[in-house]
């Protein structure tokens, strides 16, 4: 089973196509555990749930009595004592909800400490993100990050299979992209992609390949009214833009065959 991880300046898409990927697996009749590790989550929407299933999904980092539990600290704190390695095994079933096949859970922010703090909330999601990655051999793990690597470290940078960067033919999206591929690359991450996302025509994918990072392109995603609608409707993206839906089945299949290869 495949374990990726898709990232991107913000507004490029990549939920849109964590969502189509997910739905593609789930058809083909994966396990399939998506998990919204942006500070923004919208994975939900992207993905059709139900009103009420999105009500049950808590983010973990804002359970304060769940990271006091598992770590013996209360969190908001940096510092002090509490548990490095806190049991994890249990909260994917616990904290998640499933529609159509796909388990989705929420990470949440950690609103104190700086970056890479160590403070309980920071130590329990990364032991989850950890336990998602090395542990759970039976299922796709599709995690929608925001603009970096911050839920990743070198424990699991060799259990991605891929990290795809998401980028749009804009110059910010790629020089956001060379900034991830130089995060991933520090932590050890060995699989890195690119995937185009809002392409109108040939010179947009001319542009993407030529200022883009020196990565494998995945393949790309066609600007999409069809994608906006959806959002709009609060609609499942998979089920409104049959295009995409086309091009995501090619950029997963390619993923596979580069998968294979190694």
């Amino acid at each position: 089973m495949s374990k990726i991880a898709v990232t991107g300046k913000g507004g490029v898409g990549k939920t849109t196509l964590t969502s189509l990927l997910a739905h593609i697996y789930a058809q083909q009749g994966r396990p399939v555990i998506a998990i919204d590790a942006d500070p923004s989550p919208n994975l939900a929407w992207a993905l059709g749930f139900p009103p009420d299933l999105v009500a049950q999904i808590a983010p973990i980092a804002e359970m304060d009595d769940l990271i006091e539990e598992r770590t013996g600290a209360k969190p908001g704190g940096v510092g002090g004592w509490f548990k490095m390695n806190p049991r994890v095994d249990d909260i994917p079933e616990r904290f998640s909800a499933t529609y159509h096949g796909i388990r989705l859970l929420q990470l949440g922010t950690i609103k104190k400490g700086g970056a890479g703090c160590i403070c309980p909330e920071s130590v329990l999601l990364k032991a989850l993100v950890t336990h998602l990655l090395l542990d759970r051999g039976s299922e796709e793990v599709i995690m929608d990050m925001e603009a970096g690597v911050e839920h990743l470290g070198r424990a699991t940078a060799e259990a991605v299979d891929a990290l795809i960067i998401v980028v749009e033919p804009g110059r910010r999206s790629l020089q956001t992209a060379e900034l991830i591929q130089g995060l991933a690359q520090d932590i050890g991450i060995p699989r890195l992609y690119l995937v185009g996302n809002g392409v109108r025509d040939e010179a947009d994918r001319r542009f993407i390949h030529s200022q883009g990072p020196d990565l494998p392109i995945l393949g790309f995603l066609s600007y999409s009214p069809e994608a906006v609608e959806a959002d709009m409707k609060g609609v499942a993206v998979f089920e409104m833009a049959p295009q995409l839906v086309r091009e995501a089945r090619l950029i997963a299949a390619e993923l596979d065959k580069q998968k294979a290869s190694d």
